[in-house]
């Protein structure tokens, strides 16, 4: 009985020390050491009005012709004005260009006075990609009539 009794006890103390080794071992919770990353911030920059103006059409029986063209070896962005149906009711023409290099020029044809066929506004140019944004006051209404990215050589009749 003696035997029976230590066999019993080497028995549950078997059982005990393998009850230990046949789960799975977690290591102590440390906490790991953070770095704290900046979120990226976007900063807001306001958007100048005439990137969001949209270009319209002149109404029909105010319709003029105007011929855009950049010169290729001297980078002009000259803007030509043929008239059309609606001469009688062209108040004035402006021409806007951003040059790729940031510079903002914004000039009126014939100063600002009621143009005349013929008359050109010439604007000097990049050899980049210049946008032109062109406004017509017609009857008194400021129509956004073309909005373009010019490249050297092209000719855009309108």
């Amino acid at each position: 009985m003696k035997y029976i009794g230590l066999i019993a006890i080497l028995l549950i103390a078997a059982a005990l020390a393998g009850a230990g080794c046949l789960g799975e071992e977690r290591p102590p919770a440390t906490p790991l050491p953070t770095t704290a990353t900046p979120e990226p911030t976007t900063i807001a920059t306001p958007v100048p009005t005439s990137d969001i103006d949209p270009v319209q059409t002149l109404p029909s029986a105010q319709q003029i012709y105007l011929d855009l063209a950049k010169d290729r070896v001297y980078s002009d962005i000259t803007l030509t004005y043929n008239g059309g149906g609606g001469e009688m009711f062209t108040n004035s023409i402006e021409m806007r260009v951003t040059r790729s290099d940031g510079q903002v020029i914004d000039q009126f044809m014939n100063n600002g006075a009621k143009p005349k066929r013929g008359d050109t506004l010439v604007i000097k140019g990049t050899r980049g990609s210049d946008r032109c944004e062109v406004y017509v006051t017609s009857a008194g209404i400021r129509y956004k009539v073309i909005d373009e990215t010019l490249e050297l050589g092209g000719f855009y009749g309108y």
